[in-house]
């Protein structure tokens, strides 16, 4: 059930309109209900997985917080910590440890190694539910929060079905508490959300697919062999469509928690306009890099053990999150650029603005950049974040070299100027879109717009939601593209 067909809408209207009509505690089991089979709808027979986490941990937890005994509380934790990581570390890592344990025997001359592949599916949304479910137990564990009481609004803090299969990943204090009470109806708070549904639709379904059918195209040697102009519609293609596929995504998630009552936070602010990776990393998978940072960066030592550990502790973290994106080397690759990029920046002493200073047009100490020289880091840090999607879209790292390589190779053909028409009437909108929202610090176009008369910023909104919508009709891709990060 793809949040980009309608049945997920047919779906989502008779769930909101029966669960208005409930008290608190029966709209949590409708929730729980609904949310069951939305993930059933894609496999049921991983309903068992997600089931099984949820009440070893909840029972855990429990355990964690009500022991006084330091070694008691360490083995709970640990126990929590091999069942998540296992159940991941199998349906997703598997065959690729396997496959790479044999190529390194192999290339060590120690003959060849066999081993067993397994045919095995990768459920849904595992990664998303696992690191949310290990930040409830460390966070229960470091006694930041109290564990939760009522198995019901645990279950649905772990399988709520707008985050379920693609995030954004929730921070346990902020979820839990809302899960675990009632929920006031507010007509304002859900017209934002079907505000943020329509645009992330229109990101998604006019954006990130028309873009994919570009992206697609270069990547697979539609467009010819790797060369200058094909590598740069490509590079650009597929940064317009992960962008707009996962932030749209994002938006509708947000924007279906919304029709509940609930409040996700925002998961992606502009990236593309960022002026070094750090920022990068503030505004991108904010949800992600957050609990990178917070349960794998903090946790090595962050940056209170001197520069080298820092470094080291900067590159672990981002090849750690690379690998989490999936099980091939290119993601490792990918979050490695990253890694060294963030560390070469450490070591320069260039560090990302503060939010404050986003909107504002300054630097990291609030104080005026000149808008050439904003512009310029800009395209820099764009063009370094778009290099390494390269490596992230590509089936192999020879293959990205290969690609990569092909920009040194001049090739022109008169289909070329078409294509990047194409892209460039795709992907300028998305720009401009991040312009708005970047200069208004809105998350929605209009979200912010007042006057005279109290009807008119809400026919003002209603009729962009209009206008947004019909974009999707009239300019969406003829073939939908799956959301990209199902597959993590």
């Amino acid at each position: 059930m793809s949040f980009d067909a309608p049945v997920y809408y047919v779906f989502l209207a008779i769930v909101v309109m029966v669960y208005w009509r409930l008290p608190w505690r029966a709209q949590n089991w409708l929730l729980l209900v609904a949310s069951y089979f939305f993930y059933g709808w894609w496999d049921w027979r991983f309903l068992f997985l997600i089931a099984t986490s949820t009440v070893m941990d909840f029972w855990l937890a429990d355990v964690i917080a009500r022991s006084r005994n330091p070694g008691q509380r360490r083995s709970c934790l640990a126990v929590s910590l091999v069942l998540n990581f296992g159940f991941l570390g199998f349906f997703k890592y598997f065959n690729f440890f396997v496959g790479s344990f044999r190529e390194l025997m192999e290339s060590l001359g120690l003959g060849t190694v066999t081993g067993p592949v397994l045919d095995i599916i990768l459920p849904a949304g595992i990664s998303f539910y696992t690191f949310q479910a290990v930040a409830y137990i460390v966070d229960v564990y470091r006694r930041k929060i109290e564990p939760c009481r009522d198995f019901v609004s645990y279950a649905l803090f772990i399988s709520f079905f707008p985050h379920l299969v693609a995030g954004p990943i929730q921070c346990p204090a902020h979820l839990l508490p809302q899960t675990s009470s009632p929920r006031c109806y507010a007509p304002g708070r859900v017209f934002d959300g079907l505000m943020l549904i329509a645009t992330g639709l229109f990101r998604k379904c006019v954006i990130a697919d028309n873009c994919a059918l570009l992206a697609n195209a270069a990547f697979s040697g539609q467009l010819g062999e790797p060369s200058t102009a094909t590598v740069l519609l490509g590079m650009y293609a597929f940064a317009g469509q992960i962008y707009g596929d996962f932030s749209g995504y994002s938006d509708i998630a947000r924007g279906s928690a919304q029709l509940f009552g609930f409040h996700f936070n925002i998961n992606f602010r502009q990236p593309y306009l960022a002026t070094c990776l750090g920022e990068f990393w503030r505004r991108w998978h904010i949800s992600l890099s957050t609990w990178l940072r917070d349960y794998l960066y903090i946790p090595l030592g962050g940056n209170r053990r001197g520069e080298r550990r820092t470094y080291l502790n900067l590159l672990a973290t981002m090849l750690l999150g690379g690998l989490w994106h999936g099980a091939n080397m290119t993601f490792v690759l990918w979050g490695g650029i990253h890694g060294v990029g963030l560390a070469v920046e450490r070591w320069l002493g260039i560090k990302p603005r503060l939010p404050r200073c986003l909107a504002a047009g300054e630097d990291s100490k609030g104080v005026p950049s000149p808008a050439w020289s904003l512009w310029l880091r800009r395209i820099v840090i764009f063009h370094l974040v778009c290099l390494a999607w390269i490596v992230f879209r590509a089936a192999s790292v020879a293959e990205s070299l290969h690609y990569i390589g092909g920009i040194a190779r001049w090739a022109w053909q008169a289909e070329y100027v078409t294509a990047f028409a194409f892209l460039a009437l795709f992907s300028l909108p998305l720009l401009l879109l991040d312009l708005i929202l970047e200069r208004r610090n809105e998350e929605y176009p209009g979200e912010k717009w007042t006057g005279a008369v109290r009807f008119l910023p809400y026919a003002g909104r209603s009729a962009l939601a209009a206008g947004l919508l019909l974009m999707v009709l009239v300019f969406g891709a003829p073939k939908s593209s799956a959301f990209i990060y199902f597959q993590f």
